[in-house]
């Protein structure tokens, strides 16, 4: 006869539940877990995979981008960046990532970056040594020799809560980004080659993702899937204004006076309206690095110098010429006070 005070156990689950329901049994769970443990493995997972911090400024408009960035990122929404080689996509995924206080993992997009290397794959050997001493006097040896399962950054990502920073996504073959369709939307990360219940990995219910992107017409940039861009919110970006290009020019370079920054990136911007090619603030840096410490500079000298930051984006000898003739010109009509005319 059975015990009417024993309480009976009850095995297995409901088959189906809401996404809610599922996220908010997760954060349960994880939010009792061992605090230090969690923060361990997130320390390892930053230092692993995310470049080191660079110079970051915060101006009026760097801070309503970054706002409206971190209002979609409070409700869980994967945002995608959108926007010119240069103008700070990088640098304020990479700022609202670390303000969360949860790990960073980085991956950086290409035309070679397969599936598996975002997820992992079984890529190394191990070897278990079993040493049954049970009978007396009898010893039982067993060597298993197994492939292990190495995660990538997304599955870390994803196990960990951490913010992923997808660094020029699009450049990534689409068919590879496919994997993210089930993260974002249901919650589940799919492993192509694992077997069993490992195959698939809940997500974490403090993960975020931030993905960046040149616009379609640039070079290398694959077009993402509909049903990819439809689980995203897009913000697209453009250069800042004067005032905060020229805090970013002084934030990376120390030995230089204000003038010279501020007339430097006025250049700049007067080229960037005048040139077909790409000119970001990462061009104004460089000339004012390229002029150096000295206090006056002959037009001819610092023709030179602007020639040499943005050749690199032209193809030909004949491009440079007319290159010069454009830089010579804007040079004439900036009137730089540190150029001798």
């Amino acid at each position: 006869m059975s015990d009417p005070s024993h309480e009976r156990k009850v095995r297995g689950s409901q088959i189906r539940s809401s996404r809610d329901e599922k996220q908010e049994t997760q954060r349960t769970e994880y939010d009792s877990a061992d605090t230090r443990q969690t923060i361990q493995a997130g320390t390892d997972v930053s230092e692993q995979f995310i470049p080191d911090e660079q110079a970051f400024v915060e101006t009026d408009a760097v801070r309503r981008i970054k706002q409206r960035l971190e209002r979609w990122m409070d409700v869980g929404r994967p945002v995608h960046l959108i926007g010119p080689t240069g103008c700070g996509k990088t640098a304020l995924a990479m700022r609202t990532a670390r303000d969360r206080d949860r790990p960073v993992v980085w991956i950086n997009g290409d035309a070679d970056l397969t599936t598996s290397d975002l997820v992992g794959e079984y890529g190394e050997t191990e070897r278990i040594s079993e040493r049954d001493k049970y009978i007396h006097n009898v010893v039982k040896s067993k060597d298993i020799i197994r492939d292990r399962w190495v995660d990538n950054p997304l599955t870390l990502a994803v196990k960990e809560g951490a913010t992923l920073v997808y660094n020029e996504f699009s450049r990534t073959k689409p068919v590879a980004n496919n994997v993210l369709l089930s993260v974002l939307e249901e919650g589940v990360l799919e492993l192509p080659g694992q077997r069993g219940k490992s195959r698939y990995v809940d997500v974490h219910p403090e993960f975020r993702a931030v993905l960046t992107s040149n616009s379609v017409e640039y070079a290398g940039v694959h077009e993402p899937q509909d049903a990819l861009l439809d689980r995203l919110v897009g913000i697209h970006m453009d250069f800042y204004d004067h005032e905060t290009e020229a805090a970013i020019v002084r934030s990376n370079v120390d030995e230089a006076d204000q003038a010279r920054i501020d007339q430097t990136v006025t250049l700049m911007r007067r080229l960037r309206d005048r040139l077909e090619i790409n000119v970001g603030t990462r061009a104004a840096i460089m000339a004012v690095e390229g002029t150096g410490p000295a206090d006056e500079l002959d037009e001819q000298t610092f023709g030179d110098i602007c020639v040499d930051v943005l050749a690199s984006k032209v193809s030909s000898r004949d491009d440079i010429a007319e290159l010069r003739g454009e830089v010579e010109a804007a040079i004439q009509e900036t009137k730089l006070s540190f150029v001798d005319h």
